[in-house]
């Protein structure tokens, strides 16, 4: 049988939730541009959230960034995810899309649809520049113990060209 996928809009405050109770390794996000959920069955079992690349290097105005995907482990879901996404991002006028996995991460999502690892090992580590210390201490730590603010593992940027 056949399991069917269906795009559907969510609010800010929906997408969070799902994160909040699903994610393994990030906190919900403060704002974004646009978000949307994937339903089989008529239940939600997935959250995409799309917002202007956090690296200020990479946010020329034609590039989007996408800061949680997000699953209850339905299979395909995150393909399906990454696709439709990078198909709105295209009709929005956007010319580029671009991610972040871990390290630990393999991938197969974004490679099965049509992303290219573009870079590894960045991010992570240190928030702290000369022109701006960081310290990290407890207050700014989630209400979930097990999930810090600021992840230090390395990560891969991943791309697709619309």
């Amino acid at each position: 049988m056949k399991v069917e996928f269906k795009a559907v809009p969510l609010e800010l405050k929906e997408a969070n939730a799902f994160v909040e109770t699903l994610h393994r390794h990030h906190l919900p996000v403060h704002r974004d541009k646009f978000r949307f959920g994937c339903v089989v069955d008529g239940t939600l079992c997935g959250v995409i959230q799309l917002a202007r690349p956090v690296n200020r290097n990479l946010d020329d105005g034609r590039t989007i960034e996408v800061v949680r995907c997000c699953t209850d482990g339905t299979h395909n879901v995150c393909s399906f995810l990454y696709s439709r996404a990078a198909r709105i991002a295209k009709e929005m006028g956007y010319q580029k899309i671009i991610t972040y996995i871990l390290e630990s991460e393999r991938g197969t999502s974004l490679k099965a649809s049509g992303w290219q690892c573009e870079a590894d090992r960045v991010g992570g580590g240190s928030w702290t520049t000369p022109c701006r210390e960081r310290e990290i201490v407890s207050s700014q730590l989630s209400l979930f113990e097990q999930k810090q603010k600021y992840s230090t593992e390395k990560k891969q940027r991943w791309v697709k060209s619309l």
